[in-house]
């Protein structure tokens, strides 16, 4: 079975947990962990390359952060977090695509944001003529995350996006920013695998499972926990020199080490 198709069945049964890694360190981490797939965090992949989130680091230095994720990865599936395609032009957006999936990576999430729905639409639709069915496209709907329009209206909102979406090609609907169960419920019976991202107030994996979940992504929450513990450090021995605290939290270097494949 190929990755391509490894990451399709994933989303099959069961829930998909991805912690999102954000350089090739972060992803043979996360195999090495028990991840069945990877998904990029554009937040994280943005940081590591010394750029603010929602802004594109030239494509070069994003397409060869992504390569050496793919080539650590080996035989493990990758999904890579592309924002809006970097483009209003569908067009050119799909040939964004078609370079990411030229790396080796199997899916991609793609997101509306504060854009119209049919937008995305032509997108996803651009992404499928260029790319062909193995590529899985993860359609994600920011109305809760950033809080588009009237709470009471935001379901039915939801669900005529994901009706565009579905049609225009999408494998999956990512809804960050629910909660709640019974959003959740509502979401899960249209016709595409429900992604949702971690959240303190979000039911556990197994609650979120049973009530039809297929996947579960941390989103940017890692890679910020790390550059938070770095800073920490980092601070703690500006002030005194102590090391003591960096010996305590470090990975193990050997181990570490035999974690990348050369």
């Amino acid at each position: 079975m190929s990755a391509s198709e490894t990451f399709r069945a994933l989303h099959g049964s069961g829930l998909l947990i991805l912690p999102n890694a954000w350089d090739a360190a972060s992803t043979a981490l996360s195999i090495a962990a028990g991840a069945k797939a990877v998904a990029t965090t554009s937040a994280g992949v943005a940081w590591s390359l010394g750029w603010p989130d929602a802004t594109q680091p030239p494509e070069a230095e994003l397409m060869g952060a992504l390569a050496r994720m793919v080539r650590v990865a080996g035989d493990t599936p990758v999904s890579a977090d592309i924002e809006g395609g970097f483009s209003d032009d569908p067009k050119e957006a799909a040939g964004f695509v078609r370079r990411t999936w030229e790396t080796g990576a199997v899916g991609i999430n793609i997101e509306d944001r504060t854009g119209p729905a049919e937008l995305l639409a032509e997108k996803i639709a651009a992404v499928r003529a260029a790319v062909g069915p193995g590529l899985f496209i993860n359609a994600r709907c920011d109305v809760w995350l950033l809080g588009l329009g009237p709470v009471e209206g935001r379901l039915e909102e939801a669900v005529r996006r994901a009706t565009l979406y579905k049609a225009a090609g999408a494998d999956g609907l990512f809804m960050p920013g629910v909660t709640d169960a019974e959003t959740i419920r509502g979401l899960v019976g249209l016709g595409l695998p429900l992604n949702l991202l971690a959240r303190p107030t979000l039911p556990d994996a197994k609650g979120i499972e049973a009530l039809g979940v297929r996947r579960l992504s941390a989103g940017s929450n890692i890679s910020a926990a790390a550059y938070g513990t770095a800073d920490r450090l980092t601070r703690g021995f500006l002030a005194d020199g102590d090391s003591g605290p960096q010996a305590a939290e470090a990975m193990d270097y050997g181990a570490l080490n035999n974690l990348m494949p050369g």
